[in-house]
């Protein structure tokens, strides 16, 4: 079968799963291939391209080719986990400097600190919102790769990406961006000049908080790219068949459901703006956001996630997220349920996240009773 994808949009590619039939029965939803081993020739060739369930799995493929086309990237690979597809792409680097967001996910960041140096990297993080000091963190000592987090949680940081790929190859470092929160209907880092797209693809990409996966799409396959597929094989960081038909299947409503989260977002940071139990709200798609204008450029909507910082600090913030009813006090994001979290609790004294902050995960439900929730538990927190 010709796996070019046809000159469709990248919302009509992903609705139909890239348009394959499956031959035999003609089925219009992808089959699940779960076999982990597969029939050798006669000559003891393996013509079919599968050997083992290890790196060869048709489902996972199929689902890689979905995110390929999203991306427009020239190839894709999915992984067990968000951080196995981060890490797999630093462990594949020759030992050297790294620059890093400030504000990123926890997780990574902490790997970074304390993991990365273990593989021969240095780390620097830097606030790569500011130009000026990604380009003097370059200057000072020239990095191997510049890792971006845009928009950066959970403060919804915005970094030009084009501008830090400009510095990055002027350089001869790599550009990574973590494009998580974005989602490729959103934001298309590698036409923007980055060189690796990278997605915990537990979040929006499934959508439907029941897969834990990552996915790394690239621009060039290049022999970083062929290290990272050899780590993923070699180290098991692979995405079992089941994850990844959940994954397709969630990919192929990924537009239509970031477009509506996001206006509902939209509309919801909107209110909390004028709320008096509400000392800020971080949200790119407002006009008074310090990277407001940055995302407008790059970004053809705003996402779905936000923070507000409660009046009357950590305490009142603690007591909004419980009071809530609607709303579900979890961890995680990029689901269709809506999630509050007080962040810092869970990143812990390293966080810059500010003690008063709750992180937002807005979901399907409508704005209008997702706000009233809020509202009735932001003004209970304040009059206890």
């Amino acid at each position: 079968m010709n796996d070019t994808p046809p000159p469709y949009s990248p919302r009509t590619l992903a609705a139909q799963a890239l348009g394959r039939i499956e031959p035999h029965t003609k089925a219009v939803v992808p089959p699940l291939h779960v076999s982990t081993t597969y029939l050798r020739d006669p000559d003891n060739a393996y013509r079919s391209g599968f050997a083992y369930g290890r790196p060869d799995n048709e489902t996972v493929r199929h689902a890689e080719s979905i995110v390929a086309a999203l991306e427009g990237a020239r190839a894709a690979l999915l992984f067990g986990a968000g951080m196995a597809a981060a890490t797999a792409a630093i462990m594949a680097l020759p030992p050297g400097r790294i620059i890093a967001s400030q504000v990123m996910y926890w997780a990574l960041r902490d790997w970074l600190v304390r993991e990365a140096p273990r593989f021969g990297h240095s780390v620097d993080l830097v606030d790569t919102s500011d130009l000026d000091a990604v380009q003097a963190a370059v200057r000072r000592d020239r990095p191997a790769l510049v890792w971006v987090e845009t928009p950066g949680n959970p403060l919804w940081t915005i970094s030009d990406i084009a501008a830090i790929a400009a510095i990055a190859h002027a350089a001869g470092a790599r550009l990574a961006v973590d494009s998580t929160v974005a989602t490729p209907v959103f934001t298309q880092p590698l036409a923007l000049g980055a060189d690796l797209v990278m997605h915990s693809a537990s979040k929006y990409l499934n959508g439907h908080s029941d897969v834990i996966a990552g996915a790394l799409a690239v621009a060039v396959e290049d022999e970083w790219w062929s290290r990272i597929a050899a780590l993923r094989a070699r180290h098991g960081m692979i995405l079992g068949p089941f994850e990844a038909w959940l994954l397709m299947r969630g990919l192929r409503t990924l537009d239509v459901r970031v477009r509506t989260q996001s206006a509902s977002a939209a509309a919801i940071a909107a209110r909390l703006v004028e709320h008096p139990a509400v000392a800020d709200v971080l949200y790119p798609g407002l006009p008074g956001h310090p990277g407001h204008g940055i995302a407008a450029a790059q970004m053809t909507g705003f996402g779905a996630m936000a923070s507000i910082r409660v009046s009357g600090g950590e305490n009142a913030a603690i007591a909004t997220a419980a009071a809530v009813h609607l709303w579900k006090r979890a961890t995680s994001l990029g689901g269709v349920e809506s999630l509050i979290e007080h962040r810092a609790s869970i990143e812990g004294p390293a966080s810059p996240c500010p003690p008063d902050l709750l992180r937002l995960s807005v979901g399907l439900e409508h704005p209008d009773d997702l706000y009233a929730d809020l509202d009735s538990a932001l003004r209970a927190a304040q009059n206890p």
